[in-house]
């Protein structure tokens, strides 16, 4: 704490008291913490920059930058990470995730939206026309929900759209940035667990 202090202190605007300054700073952390916590997901740079009521980026770059530090320093079950396209997500630790999962009232996603998304995970990268044709139109409404959930990403390619997954799907699940030693990671997680659908049983390989 004293440590993000000594760098509030530097970062402060000279024309101000100290005393307003450092307090508006803090403020400005809490604000960002604040959002990471309740969003949820990971959140662009010009998100927070609205959240703070400001244009600077680079305002918001610091701020990050100084509140991923204190949470490094606090060695805490929880980290904020810089995705890429200037994104950030505060989130659980991978390798606290096996122990806690249960804890958690529902699932991230329904059956629908996550067959999707393990379809594209093993597949990529996947056209989203490939994706429609092998999940059905609903897919449509599954790839909007994963992508604003920052889990998968589209690109452009001509007239085509390619999907894959993003690296904060990778971190959310505790799997390798490496494509190829994440499918083969994924292929076992799935084969050792079955899903259940209601009513009737079904693994995410079975898409």
């Amino acid at each position: 704490m004293q440590e993000m202090e000594n760098q509030i202190n530097q970062a402060t605007n000279p024309s101000e008291s100290p005393h307003d300054a450092q307090g508006k700073a803090i403020n400005e952390l809490l604000l960002v913490e604040a959002a990471l916590y309740v969003a949820g997901r990971p959140l662009e740079i010009t998100e927070l920059c609205s959240v703070l009521k400001t244009r600077s980026k680079n305002k918001v770059k610091k701020l990050v930058k100084m509140l991923t530090q204190e949470y490094a320093n606090r060695k805490t079950a929880l980290e904020i990470l810089e995705l890429k396209d200037e994104r950030y997500v505060l989130q659980l630790k991978a390798e606290f995730t096996p122990q806690v999962k249960k804890l958690v009232n529902r699932p991230l996603l329904s059956i629908g939206p996550l067959k999707t998304l393990s379809y594209i995970a093993l597949r990529q990268p996947v056209s989203q026309k490939r994706v429609v044709e092998v999940r059905g139109h609903h897919a449509y409404g599954h790839i909007k929900l994963l992508k604003e959930m920052g889990l998968i990403a589209l690109e452009r390619k001509g007239r085509s759209s390619v999907l894959r997954t993003t690296d904060y799907f990778a971190d959310y699940f505790g799997l390798s940035h490496d494509l190829q030693t994440m499918k083969r990671e994924l292929r076992k997680i799935l084969e050792k667990e079955k899903v259940v659908e209601e009513g009737a049983e079904g693994s995410i390989l079975d898409v």
